[in-house]
C-alpha cells in the first residue's frame, strides 16, 4: 500500500455488483483505488450485468445476512481505517436501515467521518426501484449524509416538486438535509450542455460541459465516487467538482468514440486521475443570499 493510500484511510462502498459492466460498485471501486483509496466493496445486489442490456438475474442480499456483515464490519479490529462511506444502489429498505446502523457507528468513533448518500431511485423516465426504498433512503440515510448526489429527477422526486430552474434545484438541494449536495444533469446555460449543480454552505458552483447522447450507464456511480475521492483529498470545493466532472466527461466521450455499451474504466485510468477536458465553471446566487434580498 502505498503512503498516500494510507493517509486517505479506507472508504466503505455500498451498492449494486454487475459481473459484466462498470456501473455501481465496479465504477465506484475502481475510481478510488485509481486515486489512492483502500476500499471495503459491499453489495447490495448481484447482477450479471446492467438491466438495461436485457434480461438479467437478480440477486439480492437478504436483509438477515446483510444486517450481519454490518454487524462484522462494525466489530472488525481494522474499523478505525474508514474515513468515508458511500452509498449507492439498495436492494431493499431494509438495507437502508443497515446502512444507517454502520454510519452511526462508525460516527462515534469518528465524529468526522463523512458519509456520501448517492440516492439511485430513478431518471427521467422517474423510478426505477419500489417506493419503499426510495422512501427508506429519503428518511434514513439522507438525514445521516453528509453529501448526496442525486439526479435532478431523483432530487425532484424527493423534493416532491419539479425542478424546471438552477434556482428551483438550489432551493430543493438546500432542504434536502445534508450540507453539502451534488445535483447532476442541472439546467444548462450554455448551448448543448449539460451541467453538475453543487451547494454547500458556502458555494452555488454549476459546471458544464457538452452533452453526450445516450451515454453509458454508471456516470452518476462514477462521479459520486470521484467528487467524494477529491473531497477526502482536501482540494477545494471548487477544485473538486471541476475535475470530477472533467474526468467523467472525459470518459464518457472517450467511452463513446469507441462505441463502447458500457464505460471503458480500465483504458481510462489516466482520465481519472488527470483529466484534460476542458470545464465551464459557473458560480450562481446562493440561496441564502436571494432570500435576504
Amino acid at each position: 500500500m502505498s503512503e498516500s493510500a494510507a493517509a486517505h484511510g479506507a472508504v466503505i462502498v455500498i451498492s449494486s455488483h454487475v459481473v459484466r459492466g462498470a456501473v455501481g460498485n465496479r465504477a465506484a471501486v475502481f475510481a478510488l483505488e485509481v486515486l489512492g483509496h483502500r476500499v471495503w466493496a459491499l453489495p447490495t445486489v448481484i447482477l450479471p450485468w446492467h438491466p438495461g442490456h436485457g434480461r438479467s438475474t437478480r440477486v439480492t442480499m437478504p436483509d438477515a445476512e446483510f444486517r450481519s456483515i454490518v454487524d462484522d464490519l462494525i466489530d472488525a479490529p481494522w474499523i478505525g481505517e474508514v474515513r468515508a462511506v458511500l452509498s449507492g444502489y439498495l436492494g431493499s429498505a431494509g438495507q437502508a436501515a443497515a446502512v444507517a446502523r454502520l454510519v452511526t457507528a462508525l460516527r462515534q468513533r469518528n465524529p468526522e467521518l463523512l458519509y456520501a448518500c448517492d440516492p439511485v431511485i430513478g431518471d427521467a423516465n422517474g423510478l426505477y426501484v419500489p417506493a419503499e426504498i426510495a422512501a427508506a433512503i429519503r428518511d434514513t440515510l439522507l438525514p445521516l449524509a453528509t453529501l448526496a448526489t442525486p439526479n435532478r429527477f431523483e432530487l425532484s422526486w424527493l423534493a416532491g416538486a419539479a425542478l424546471e430552474t438552477n434556482s428551483a434545484i438550489l432551493d430543493a438541494a438546500l432542504a434536502l438535509g445534508p450540507s453539502r449536495v451534488l445535483v447532476t444533469s442541472a439546467i444548462p446555460m450554455m448551448s448543448g450542455g449539460t451541467g453538475n449543480l453543487y451547494l454547500s454552505g458556502r458555494s452555488a458552483l454549476l459546471a458544464e460541459h457538452r452533452l453526450i447522447d445516450d451515454p453509458p450507464s454508471g456516470t452518476g456511480d462514477l462521479l459520486a465516487a470521484v467528487f467524494l475521492a477529491r473531497l477526502l483529498e482536501g482540494l477545494s470545493e471548487e477544485r473538486a467538482l471541476q475535475m470530477a466532472t472533467a474526468s467523467v466527461y472525459e470518459i464518457i466521450a472517450r467511452s463513446r468514440k469507441r462505441g463502447a455499451d458500457e464505460l471503458t474504466l480500465e483504458q481510462d485510468a489516466s482520465s481519472l486521475a488527470t483529466p484534460m477536458a476542458m470545464v465551464q465553471m459557473r458560480r450562481l446566487m446562493h440561496p441564502s443570499q436571494s432570500r435576504k434580498k
